[in-house]
């Protein structure tokens, strides 16, 4: 049967510029490349995903729909101007279509959509199978059977079930629900209070919209009966808008789009006039894109495997004279503390990997023949990877270290982390995994792990491997590393931006190794305490709970519970998940409890028993045997805005507001004759904000060492700073920090429990006296709207994709974080200097003390008793001293046997 691919080249364009956007791509000259690159890879994926028989990509013409727009002159009004570095490559996507072979339709007065309907009609007259390849849900009117509609953004494909479950109504009904409910993005107004799911609501009971408008006297609801009634016509002309025209004449016949191949001289003269090597390369087309350069593999690579002295000679000699080693651990587990090296794997240039073996057994755990004594080996090994002077690379480099180390080597000379460079290139983006980047930047598709060791019970570590098959898997992962720098070193240096790679995210990696592999210690039998206690105060809770429901329940069950609460007890606000059931979110029992005991204690046995299992119960599993300490892995390359996250466990979200989440923090504690130190930035982000904003008043309260909130206080209500009682305080710190975050009056309404008039009131009051910060939201709007990304104090830039997104819910997030990211990142800016500056400053000072956890703005220290004042001392001058703000920077400390006794509260 025919298979007919319809792409819909309008959407996919803006989506390919927007989705690259912040990463700032431009050839040498200046010239922009990120949505022809972006575009060119989508479309590429999409035909070698789908290999249809037939293939075309439809294109908006100039000036749009004639006929709605003569139906709403306000048409698609509110979309802003494309945007000159969209302009400037337009003209380059349309030529890509021919280059790739694609039929391009584009007709006079008629939209993409009409275009793809008319052939999507044509196409099932005869048979075909049809996928629409576009994230706009207009087009999904026309899935059904034999057609179904791909959103390229994250491959998610809509038969008539996922059009269903997507918006609550059958692809028959989508027209009727975006006449109702409108299309904000198209600038389609539909009936006022009706949304999409009210409309899906309405169409599964009345069926169409004319049902719907038939039935609307009758609607008990007043406000959407008089709406309804008022505001018909506006509703039947949304209709007539969303409606897709599928008799549009088109320039060619359904058998003119069999599927062409590529033209590869167009295609590579494209790819080599905007210098896309990386595209060229995957495409395999010509050209002097494809020309062999230091960080490309010229043709097959050779693997070359060290099993005697000689080869071990060799690859000496080749590690002496060269001037960058990449270098991989293979071990028998993840968990670097505890792993094993199994081989050791190295790449000095483009197309040769060396792989060293030297833990691979057999089925009975006997070492397999052909491989060196794993001491002699490393003896010979272990001057070049310890020679500060001889630079080295590799992805993920914090992992070897540990497993170097654990081996008796102390690895020296890093120079790149390919992991850390891809992460600063798209931080935000994909989570950079070998595999990942190597296919994104060499177009290189690497071994799949699982292809070596196997999948589900019959997979097997990596010591179980056979050498020969353990040999391309683990020379590939040096070389590729080594490729992997260059090339993306060098995107670094044409952005200008390689220097925080240099100066912050690579030392850091290294002071996150020393914390890991020191770990903390743990006290488990006041964990065990806890546990009991905990668990003994979950029973009561749970018989208060039945006592107060009048009867058996399972709490647990979110079924159970939404019956109680909405069915029996007849609470307020219930709204439904699309399985049916009551939502028993967090958010949703928060809004409860006021108006019930039994949601309080509720929320009480939810909070109890998450401390209980992810803490009590947990953490004593996570100890490391060998040293009998926990040891967390910090996330340097996970987020957009350069903030660590930690896990495996994560220790960044032990509660601490509440006197059992503190009770935690008591088990962490120092062995005999040595102290814990806590060091922890005060208000920092506060402090970013008055830096960053200019504002007078807040700068004029931290340089008076004002206490903030007090200070706020008395300001929105006009009283002296003695006069700000406590819940006053309380409600300017929430909303100090609350504007931070972009809290609405509805948000801090909530959560100060008062009306929300009075909420906006303080609102508006906070923003007159600290009027800076309100002209520093905006620009960072603009900024982000301008550049599509907005910088820390340091630069570290953070992507913001949804900026123009036609989603409000999307866009609004992106607007908050290009307000809230810089003084995130800019915290974490900061408190990772003061890591690098005080690690080494330790090392020198007091060898004795490390560096062992960093949650938030803290930083946990362990020094030996005696050293313990010189030790905080020490940290404070550092950490208040990284930057020069026009604030001063202002550290708590404290010091105890655990780490509760030790955080300043």
């Amino acid at each position: 049967m025919p298979h007919l691919a319809l792409l819909d080249g309008s959407n996919l364009a803006f989506r390919a510029y927007f989705a690259t956007r912040h990463l700032g791509m431009k050839r040498p000259d200046g010239m922009p490349v990120g949505a022809l690159h972006n575009y060119l890879q989508m479309v590429w994926s999409t035909l070698e995903r789908l290999d249809p028989s037939h293939a075309a990509v439809a294109f908006d013409p100039e000036g749009g729909s004639k006929a709605r727009t003569a139906l709403l002159p306000q048409y698609k009004q509110n979309r802003l101007a494309m945007e000159d570095d969209l302009r400037r490559q337009w003209p380059h996507l349309i030529e890509a279509n021919a280059a790739l072979g694609l039929p391009l339709l584009c007709v006079d007065g008629f939209e993409a959509d009409d275009v793809i309907a008319t052939l999507t009609r044509q196409a099932r007259a005869r048979g075909w199978r049809v996928s629409i390849v576009s994230g706009d849900k207009d087009l999904m009117q026309l899935v059904g059977e034999g057609v179904r509609q791909i959103d390229p953004a994250g491959g998610k494909e809509y038969d008539a079930e996922g059009v269903r479950a997507r918006w609550g109504v059958p692809p028959a009904q989508i027209r009727a629900l975006l006449a109702l409910a409108g299309d904000s993005s198209d600038n389609i107004p539909g009936v006022e209070g009706i949304g999409p799911k009210t409309a899906a609501a309405l169409l599964a009971e009345y069926g169409t919209l004319e049902g719907v408008l038939a039935a609307a006297d009758g609607l008990k609801q007043k406000k959407r009966r008089e709406r309804l009634l008022a505001q018909a016509d506006r509703a039947r002309t949304a209709w007539r808008l969303v409606g897709l025209d599928d008799a549009v004449p088109l320039p060619r016949t359904l058998d003119e789009l069999a599927r062409r191949p590529p033209d590869r001289a167009a295609l590579g003269a494209l790819l080599d006039r905007f210098q896309l090597r990386r595209l060229a390369h995957r495409f395999g087309v010509g050209g002097a894109a494809t020309v062999a350069r230091s960080d490309q593999a010229d043709g097959a690579r050779s693997d070359r495997l060290v099993a005697d002295r000689a080869a071990l000679d060799a690859l000496c000699a080749a590690l002496e004279q060269a001037e960058l080693i990449a270098v991989d651990c293979e071990t028998d587990s993840l968990a670097c503390r505890s792993a094993d090296l199994v081989g050791l794997s190295f790449a000095v240039q483009a197309g040769e990997g060396w792989y060293l073996p030297l833990g691979h057994r057999d089925a009975e755990g006997a070492l397999l023949p052909g491989q060196l004594d794993r001491g002699e080996a490393l003896a010979r090994l272990a001057p070049l990877l310890e020679d500060g002077g001889r630079a080295k690379c590799g992805h993920n480099l914090k992992f070897d270290r540990q497993v170097l180390r654990r081996a008796g080597i102390e690895l020296a000379g890093v120079r790149y982390d390919s992991l850390l460079l891809a992460y600063l290139l798209d931080p935000g983006g994909q989570p950079p995994k070998l595999d990942y980047v190597a296919e994104r930047y060499l177009g290189h598709r690497c071994i799949p792990f699982e292809e070596v060791v196997g999948k589900g019970r019959n997979q097997r570590s990596f010591d179980r491997v056979a050498i020969d098959r353990a040999l391309p898997y683990a020379a590939e992962d040096a070389e590729v590393a080594w490729r992997l720098c260059r090339r993306l070193r060098d995107e670094l240096v044409e952005q200008g931006r390689l220097a925080r790679h240099d100066a912050i995210e690579l030392p850091l990696s290294g002071v996150l190794a020393e914390m890991e592999w020191h770990g903390v210690a743990l006290d488990v039998a006041l964990l065990a305490r806890l546990s009991d206690r905990f668990g003994a105060r979950i029973a009561r809770l749970e018989r208060e709970i039945r006592q107060t429901a009048g009867s058996e329940i399972n709490i647990h069950s979110p079924r159970q519970l939404g019956v109680l609460l909405f069915e029996r007890l007849g609470l307020p606000g219930g709204k439904r998940t699309k399985s049916g059931q009551w939502s028993t979110t967090q958010e949703v029992l928060e809004q409860l409890a006021p108006l019930h005991e039994v949601v309080r204690l509720i929320l009480e046995v939810r909070s109890i028993s998450k401390l209980k299992s992810t803490y009590c119960d947990a953490l004593p599993r996570q100890i490391d045997r060998e040293s009998g300490r926990l040891h967390t892995s910090y996330n340097q390359a996970v987020t957009s805005t350069g903030r660590l996250s930690s896990s495996e466990p994560n220790l960044q979200n032990i509660p601490i507001r509440t006197a059992e989440g503190r009770e935690i923090r008591r088990a962490f504690v120092a062995p005999p004759g040595r102290l814990l130190i806590s060091a922890d930035y005060s208000q920092i982000e506060l402090r970013l904000m008055a830096h960053l904003s200019g504002d007078a008043g807040l700068i004029d309260a931290f340089r008076a060492g004002a206490d903030i909130h007090r200070a706020t206080a008395a300001a929105i209500h006009g009283v002296a700073d003695a006069a700000v009682d406590g819940g006053m305080r309380r409600a300017a710190k929430a909303i100090n920090f609350g504007i931070i975050y972009g809290i609405s009056a509805f948000g801090l309404a909530r959560q100060l429990g008062i009306t929300r008039k009075a909420a906006a009131a303080f609102i508006d009051a906070w923003f007159a006296r600290y009027p800076r910060v309100r002209d520093y939201m905006e620009a960072c709007k603009e900024r982000a709207r301008r550049d599509g990304f907005v910088e820390t104090i340091k630069g570290h830039r953070i992507p913001l994709p949804g900026i123009h997104d036609r989603n409000a819910m999307r866009r609004q997030y992106a607007e908050r974080l290009a307000i809230n990211g810089p003084l995130q990142g800019s915290a974490a800016d900061l408190i990772k200097m003061a890591m690098i500056r005080l690690h080494d400053a330790l090392a020198r000072r007091f060898p004795e003390a490390r560096l062992l956890l960093q949650v938030h703005d803290e930083l946990l220290i362990e020094a030996p008793e005696g050293q313990a004042d010189g030790v905080a001392r020490l940290a404070r001058e550092v950490m208040e001293s990284v930057e020069e703000l026009s604030v001063p920077l202002v550290v708590d400390l404290g010091s105890g046997r655990d780490w509760l006794a030790a955080h300043a509260l």
